[in-house]
């Protein structure tokens, strides 16, 4: 897939401002951005739902659509009668789209449930079976908004499981994704949108390094043994200039500081104030804290 220079308006607001994107087959390229950065629309533009005012899309295929809403399926209606009515509008003739259904159904892990109606299907199921009719025709691209959006841990890991199958066997994915801590371990590439205009494009290790604060990770214990050192006190010793985040084990802290000199000093107050600095190393810079500094939410 390839676009180039892509533009759109909507009355007064221009929601995709000269947007360039490209994908290799077997490539997943996660798109992320703020709300309202332009995620969603270029999906809409890409699948031909809207039609841009300027620039030009290749597909180079077919093209797939998992749409981030659910309420794109009859409800009263089974699983498998949907797939088969969706096959049908994309020109199968009635054995083949049942028999692609069922063979769909069964990738996805929905066979057990094919003639239960959509309706009483969980929110991970029906984004399964998005997925499922995202493939009926067998896409060169497929386009992911938000699949694992409030999906629990293990659903969420399945769909991506299932979409990097797919990858796999050579089509090109973008998939749209609010989640981005799940982007290193998962996505080739991103793309970052802000006010639809992309402000970032590489590798997921590239978006990370962009990360502009040093982070370290201490563990602290109070000098006079009264208990385990509490946030409020080591932020306060710390000082200005610095931000103190707590860990999930007692004692461990995260100090970042925008100042290369910040984490040094940090520690020197920490030690003069009362506290014992035990160890301090240097701690991976996070997806999260890059996407923040370059949308500026981290402001």
């Amino acid at each position: 897939m390839l676009v180039r220079d892509v533009v759109c308006r909507f009355a007064d607001k221009t929601a995709l401002d000269g947007v360039d994107l490209a994908i290799a087959p077997g490539e997943i390229r996660a798109l992320l951005g703020p709300n309202g950065a332009g995620k969603t629309t270029l999906i809409r533009v890409l699948s031909g739902l809207v039609k841009p005012q300027q620039g030009t899309v290749f597909t180079c295929g077919r093209v797939g659509l998992v749409p981030s809403g659910d309420r794109s399926f009859y409800l009263r209606i089974s699983g498998l009668e949907n797939l088969i009515f969706f096959a049908r509008l994309n020109g199968l003739k009635l054995r083949q789209a049942r028999s692609r259904a069922q063979e769909l159904l069964e990738a996805v892990g929905l066979a057990e449930v094919v003639n239960r109606p959509v309706g009483r299907c969980s929110h991970g199921m029906q984004k399964r079976l998005a997925v499922a009719r995202a493939l009926l025709g067998d896409p060169q691209v497929l386009l992911v908004d938000e699949a694992t959006h409030d999906l629990d841990p293990e659903a969420a890991r399945r769909i991506r499981e299932l979409v990097r199958g797919i990858a796999d066997q050579g089509t090109a994915v973008l998939w749209t994704t609010q989640r981005v801590e799940e982007v290193p371990s998962f996505a080739d590439s991103v793309t970052l949108l802000l006010q639809g205009v992309v402000v970032f494009a590489g590798s997921p290790a590239e978006l990370v390094a962009r990360a502009p604060t040093d982070r370290y990770l201490i563990q602290v214990c109070t000098r006079d043994a009264s208990g385990p050192p509490q946030l409020a006190a080591v932020q306060l010793v710390a000082g200005p200039g610095t931000t103190i985040t707590p860990t999930n084990d007692v004692g461990y802290f995260v100090l970042a500081s925008r100042n290369p000199r910040g984490v040094g000093l940090a520690v020197a107050r920490l030690v003069n104030g009362g506290f014992d600095v035990i160890s301090c190393r240097q701690a991976d810079s996070e997806m999260e804290e890059a996407f923040l500094a370059l949308t500026g939410a981290a402001a």
